[in-house]
This record gives structure tokens, sequence and C-alpha cells, in this order.
């Protein structure tokens, strides 16, 4: 057994899970790279996998490897720097368990994160949002569990993973309701429901019946639904929500453009931008900030509160009453 595979091993078991406590995501993510990064060297040096050394991963490699992802893979710039980030989290727990290959380590470190343009994020409008709500067929099972959860996402702006894992005993009915939810980086978060929205929960938890640990929004056997489920199904109501509201056909609706919806709708009611960042589980307010940037309403408010460039400045007079009561003839 080589330097590397050990060291592989050791980061995992010792330095992701019992050290850092990584959720079973972020071990998933970093396991699915780092296979791919020694399967790809493996391929380059005509070496079985578990003979692979430390020094068969230098930075050419790694850096062939994320070109590989791009134009191979056909992965985003957004992916191969995900990518990038599990690939220096396990150099730099190598720099320390391998300080002889501190140079190699370091060459590694520094290829950097790739740039990319960011686009507008894309919502759903007050008339789309009602259109998409109207799209499941409610005389069925399926359909009032799709409404429901559909309208939980869209007022509480939960991330897929949330709202996929909640369960019966996460949604509390009584005054003041509220849905509970473990979110990104083990932070629990509480997001509260409107009256409308407590009375269809309130009626999905009686049909749906079930233990506190069940899940609120299962499949037909009873698991808790998947991601790629939930998007499926988001794609379908969009769809029919356009023969109601046109508009939608020209968006591609995701669960995450149900999230952006809901931050909107806050900031279009004029919620600070730091609430919005706690009502969705942010890090921080410079992510909500994006928010900003896709309302044109509030650049227009700021606008208008300006003077015309073409006017001089000069101090407020208010008009003569006797001459404003001619111009008003």
């Amino acid at each position: 057994m080589s330097s590397l595979s050990p060291l592989l091993q050791s980061f995992f078991i010792d330095r992701l899970r019992r050290q850092h406590r990584a959720s079973p995501k972020t071990v998933a993510a970093y396991r699915d790279c780092l296979k791919m990064l020694v399967a790809f060297a493996a391929e380059r040096a005509a070496k079985e996998p578990v003979r692979l050394d430390l020094e068969d991963l230098d930075a050419r490699v790694v850096s062939a490897f994320l070109d590989h992802l791009e134009q191979v893979r056909g992965n985003s710039v957004r992916t191969r720097n995900a990518r990038l980030a599990a690939v220096r989290a396990f150099y730099r727990y190598a720099a320390f368990e391998r300080p002889e290959a501190a140079e190699l380590v370091q060459r590694v470190l520094a290829i950097p994160q790739k740039r990319f343009d960011k686009a507008t994020i894309s919502f759903l409008s007050p008339k789309e949002a009602d259109a998409l709500l109207a799209a499941p067929d409610k005389r069925t099972w399926t359909g009032r569990r799709d409404h429901a959860m559909l309208l939980v996402c869209l007022e509480s702006g939960l991330r897929v993973s949330e709202l996929t894992s909640l369960r019966v005993g996460d949604v509390v009915l009584s005054k003041p309701a509220y849905v509970h939810c473990q979110g990104k980086g083990r932070k629990a978060r509480s997001t509260p429901a409107t009256t409308a929205t407590t009375a269809v929960l309130k009626a999905w938890v009686a049909e749906r019946g079930g233990s506190p640990e069940a899940p609120l929004f299962p499949t037909r056997t009873g698991g808790h639904l998947g991601r790629s489920a939930v998007e499926h199904l988001v794609t379908k109501y969009a769809a029919l929500a356009s023969q109601r509201c046109p508009s939608v056909a020209h968006k591609n609706v995701t669960p995450h453009v149900l999230r952006h919806s809901a931050a909107m709708r806050l900031l279009e009611a004029g919620v600070d931008v730091t609430v919005i960042a706690l009502w969705l589980g942010h890090e921080g307010v410079e992510t909500t900030g994006i928010y900003l940037h896709a309302d044109m309403s509030i650049k227009q408010r700021a606008l208008d509160k300006t003077a015309p460039l073409n006017v001089a400045p000069g101090r407020y007079r208010p008009p003569d009453t006797l001459l404003a009561f001619l111009d008003g003839l």
C-alpha cells in the first residue's frame, strides 16, 4: 500500500468524520471528487489506484483533471471550482501528515479558482407563483401533497435537501405556526407560516397521518422524496402553469427558483436583507445581496429620489399661492 491510500483513508475517517463531524452529504461530495481524481491519475500513471503515491497527483495532474471535468465531462465552472475546493481540503490535510511533500502540496493549493459570469437570478412573479400553485390536481392524494409542498417551498424558501428531509414533527401548527428544518452546515432554523399555509398544512398532516418522524411529503411507498423527484414535479407543474400564465414558459423553473421567489417576495414587501438572510439560512448578507441586483423596482425607487442630470442644483422654493392659483385655472 502506497502513501496515498492510508492518507485518503485517514482524511475521510479521522479528519472529516471524527474531527470535523462533516455531514454525510459533504463526505459524499468529497468522496465522489477524490474518487474521480484517483481514477484519472491512475489512468495517466498506468497504475492501479491502490499503488498510487501522492507524487502521482501533483499540480500538473490536478490541473489536467480540472480541465478534464470541463472539457470531457461537461461540468460547469461552478462545478469545477467545487471539485477544486474538495481537492484543496485533502491537500491541506496532506500538508500536516506529509510535511516532506510541502512543495508538491503548495503547488496544488496555488491552483486558482476560475472566474465566471454571474447571471441575474430568475424568480416567479406573484401571478406566476399563483399559476404554479394552481397546477396540481387537488382532487388526488399526490396533487394535494404537491400543492402543499410547492406552497411551503414558495413561502419558506427551503433548499431542496431541506424540503425533502422535512418530517411531520417539523411542522408546528399551533400559533405561531412555523416549519422547522435542519439547514446547510447543520444550522437549524424555523420559518413562520401564514394563516393560509397553516390551513393547507393542517389539512395535509391530518390526511397524511403517520408518526412525527415520518416524512412530511412522502412517496407512495412512504419514503422521502428524492431531489430528482422534486425537480421533476416542479418542471411538470411549471409546464401546466404556463397554460394559465404564458410568461412561465419563458423561465427555467427549478426548486431553487422557488427559493429565489420566496426571497424576492420578502424583499418587495420591504423586509430588510439581514432578516431575509436569516429566513433563507444564508451564512451572511453578502449572499442575500444578489436579490437586490435582481429587483429593478428597488433601483427605480432609488433613481426616482435623485435629481435629473439636466437640472441645475438649487434650493427648493414653494410657489407663490396667488401664482399657483392662476396656474391652476
